[in-house]
């Protein structure tokens, strides 16, 4: 009987964690909060529940990282057409500027440049960072908003970016997660 209840509990929290996950990608677009009305990260919203987020968040700018550079082996399917639609449903929203700035998972110069002409203007803010998924570039460039404007350490911001670090893509040795930790402040350089 003991064994049977264990195994029900057992189920019940995968269940229940299964379920939190669905919702979190699918209902919730993986949408995170970096700094409470300045930044947030998502993957990819659904053209139609666009306005609901900016709405619920007062989002000015948002910053879609996908784009035709950007496949690769992670599985990004990059769609022309998706990320039209979703500029289409920016720009009928008349107070919120879109960006896009299509990324490779490790950012290069040219990427970075046009991320920062974005966020060092305070009139975009707040500001949603979103790629196709939510867990890769949004949040390699949300920990560079965290080391550039927020004074993180690198550590501190590449540890923010996952959870848990180990095994993610953020860890040691993988190239995020490289990248991350050598990444030298602009002032710093």
């Amino acid at each position: 009987m003991q064994l049977k209840k264990i195994i029900f509990i057992f189920l019940l929290f995968i269940a229940g964690f299964c379920s939190f996950k669905w919702y979190d990608a699918y209902v919730n677009f993986r949408f995170k909060t970096i700094t409470e009305g300045k930044v947030y990260k998502s993957g990819a919203i659904k053209p139609e529940k666009i306005a609901d987020f900016v709405a619920q968040h007062h989002i000015k700018s948002i910053i879609d990282l996908r784009g035709p550079v950007t496949h690769d082996t992670i599985n990004n399917p990059e769609q022309p057409e998706e990320i039209l639609a979703e500029k289409t449903a920016v720009e009928q929203l008349k107070t919120v500027n879109y960006f896009n700035i299509p990324s490779h998972q490790v950012p290069d110069a040219f990427t970075m440049k046009k991320f920062f002409e974005v966020m060092d203007n305070p009139d975009n803010y707040p500001v949603l960072i979103h790629c196709h998924h939510g867990i890769g570039r949004a949040q390699v460039y949300s920990a560079l908003y965290r080391i550039e404007y927020e004074n993180f350490t690198n550590e501190q911001a590449r540890e923010a970016t996952a959870f848990p670090l180990l095994f993610s893509s953020f860890d040691d040795g993988t190239p995020k997660g490289e990248f991350l930790k050598n990444y030298k402040k602009r002032n710093q350089k």
